[in-house]
């Protein structure tokens, strides 16, 4: 018989009963049985939580805030007992057994694509729920300086340095202004908050939690992902109606179990490539018994996620078949203290059959990217705003701008449709087997024709990507990236003023091994050049060369509208491009209530816009399968970003 259980912090000693609660969720957790429910009071649980019982299909194991959000599950604790150092640099001195054996103040943030951009430790120093910057020295600390490519540079003079000396881990941090003893000051001295230490605890329910500040570490495809919460490697959560905030690294991770082995392999020894280590992570993996039966199909749904260093979610091979919806992500990685490979709104690698439905983006110097392995994954019904570099300086971020949405080496089928794309750079599409579908586009198409291989000179480098048998995580077969074989039907694509970028960082990013970080040209002009569907299967069939075999794939294209300077591709038989009127548009309200305005429907041509389906669309040439549902039914495009009916159809994602 199904029991509930009673958490209140404030209890001294219970027995889990109403009467007498639990005083900790952890109590809870080690006892809770399938299809139990954890009743949690209103309060500050400075825990990590290991449930050690998976439910069921049938039996969920549920964990519930009694009042949602007021909850709190914290890997910080308080420090009250700071001295003055020096002017308004203050310290203190922790003895190391607080820590246990995982003292996040040693241990530096570390990974297979993880790029230091400073000394970076695992844990981090709070005042009244801010992150203050680390310091490389305790000069640093005495004299700090603004770093600029913060999104809060101002705040960037609040910095924080560490050192070991004898048993003791001591901080120096400049409050400036504040006395430490008085404000909210806290350290992060746990790694995960709610987060099984054994594979396979799955099917259980997190429900309306407050989640902040754990010291978790990098996670890299080719390495164990943790994060501040997560399944670990089994089947079944939901993870719905919390706020996600401060992890050092990932908020959310759906993503790899450890491989010994493989695990940060390129960082540790640098013999194979690092594609190379990890396609080796994914073949173990299937060796391992990776399948929908064992693991992912999670959800995760309404819930806050913000203020992470790396991502506020992450996941390789773990999040396949799992539905992302109702969520709002935001302010991503916006200290820009972590550099490298593997930073977004969401990250995720083997995105199989996904479900990325009604979220908001904004405000993440990369909102969504999907890395090897987009097959079935569908983008719909989002929107993104404000995805850029900090501040909008292109000066001194390398020359990248951010985006919307990165698809990477990826054979598809990939669906983007019914969203708004409204930062700067909408796509950028390092890839193949995708459609573009009745999305307003006000941002642009980079990466086209470019980065799907290592970067050698001398030798060829291609990425060698794996597809999967359809709706499933079998191994169809291994090839590199042709690009092409794109669709873009009925979307509104809108040129935004091009920024200016100074003449260094032009040249620095020119030239052959160029990203086209600088392309901030609205619309599919990026794919001029491309082969039409009938071109290039009458030159497969004809032709005798063997290299038609990798020539770039077709690109489909139709219904398309342009404004203020947009271009198509030179394909494009029936684009609508308007060069008189000038559209504008604007967002305003909240996730969940957001209100988008455009004139660009005044000046839609009167025309009849054919119904997209999966039937039009086709397959994805390397897959070969359609663009359909996880189940394998159709789709019918005849539902705009707000879930309004289309009475007739007509370009963008707003029905009228």
């Amino acid at each position: 018989m199904s029991k509930t259980y009673y958490v209140d912090c404030t209890s001294k000693k219970g027995d889990g009963s109403r009467k007498k609660p639990f005083k900790t969720i952890s109590e809870a957790a080690r006892i809770a049985q399938p299809g139990d429910e954890v009743i949690v009071a209103d309060g500050i649980y400075r825990e990590n939580v290991n449930p050690v019982n998976a439910g069921t299909a049938k039996k969920r194991i549920t964990y519930k805030a009694q009042n949602p959000g007021k909850a709190v599950i914290t890997g910080a604790e308080p420090v009250k007992s700071w001295a003055r150092y020096k002017d308004t640099v203050w310290m203190v001195n922790i003895k190391n057994t607080k820590f246990g054996k995982d003292n996040p103040y040693t241990d530096l943030v570390y990974g297979d694509w993880y790029w230091p951009m400073f000394p970076a430790h695992r844990g981090e120093v709070f005042m009244n729920d801010k992150s203050l910057y680390e310091a490389a020295s305790l000069e640093e600390v005495l004299e700090p300086v603004v770093y600029k490519r913060s999104w809060d540079p101002d705040f960037t003079i609040y910095k924080w340095f560490t050192e070991q000396k004898g048993e003791y881990t001591v901080i120096y941090a400049n409050f400036h202004e504040f006395d430490p003893n008085v404000e909210n000051v806290e350290i992060t001295v746990r790694r995960n908050c709610f987060y099984p230490q054994k594979e396979g605890v799955g099917f259980i329910t997190l429900d309306g939690f407050k989640i902040c500040k754990a010291a978790c570490q990098w996670a890299p495809p080719t390495a164990y992902q943790e994060g501040m919460v997560g399944p670990h490697w089994s089947k079944g959560w939901i993870i719905e109606n919390c706020e996600i905030s401060h992890a050092k690294c990932s908020g959310i991770s759906l993503g790899k179990y450890l491989q010994p082995e493989n695990d940060n392999k390129w960082s540790k020894y640098r013999l194979k490539d690092g594609t190379q280590t990890e396609r080796d992570a994914i073949c173990q993996a299937q060796n391992d018994g990776w399948s929908k039966e064992t693991v992912g199909s999670h959800t995760v749904r309404n819930c806050d996620i913000h203020d992470c260093g790396q991502t506020g979610i992450v996941g390789h091979l773990g999040g396949v078949f799992s539905t992302i919806e109702n969520n709002h992500i935001h302010h991503i990685n916006n200290k820009q203290n972590l550099g490298g490979a593997e930073i977004g709104g969401i990250k995720m690698h083997a995105a199989i059959d996904v479900t990325i439905r009604n979220n908001t983006f904004d405000h993440c110097t990369r909102g969504l990217w999907l890395d090897w392995q987009a097959q079935g994954t569908r983008v719909t019904q989002n929107v993104f705003f404000d995805n850029n570099i900090p501040n909008g300086e292109i000066e001194g971020s390398e020359g990248a701008i951010g985006e919307d949405i990165f698809v990477e080496v990826s054979h598809g089928p990939t669906l983007i449709d019914n969203n708004l794309l409204l930062s700067d750079c909408a796509l950028r599409m390092c890839t193949q087997g995708f459609a573009v579908v009745h999305n307003f586009i006000a941002g642009s198409i980079v990466g086209v024709g470019q980065g799907v291989c290592n970067g050698t000179r001398l030798f060829p480098s291609p990425r060698y990507t794996p597809y999967h048998v359809p709706h499933s995580t079998n191994i169809a077969g291994f090839m590199t990236i042709l690009h092409g074989d794109a669709r873009f039907y009925n979307n509104i694509f809108v040129q935004q003023p091009v920024r200016p970028v100074t003449e260094h960082v032009r040249e620095a990013f020119s030239g052959p091994y160029a990203w086209a970080h600088l392309n901030l040209d609205v619309g599919t002009c990026v794919y001029d050049g491309y082969m039409t569907a009938d071109e290039y299967f009458e030159m497969l069939k004809t032709g005798k060369e063997r290299e038609r075999h990798y020539k770039p794939l077709p690109v489909y294209t139709g219904g398309n509208v342009y404004f203020n300077g947009a271009r198509p591709c030179d394909t494009e038989t029936d684009a609508y491009v308007d060069d008189k009127n000038t559209v504008t548009f604007s967002i305003s309200g909240e996730h969940g209530k957001w209100k988008f305005e455009s004139n660009c429907y005044e000046f839609l041509p009167k025309a009849d816009y054919e119904l997209i389906t999966t039937a039009k669309l086709g397959e994805a040439f390397e897959p070969e399968e359609p663009f359909e549902n996880p189940d394998g039914t159709p789709i019918t495009f005849d539902t705009d970003v707000y879930g309004k009916k289309r009475k007739t159809v007509i370009p963008g994602a707003i029905a009228k």
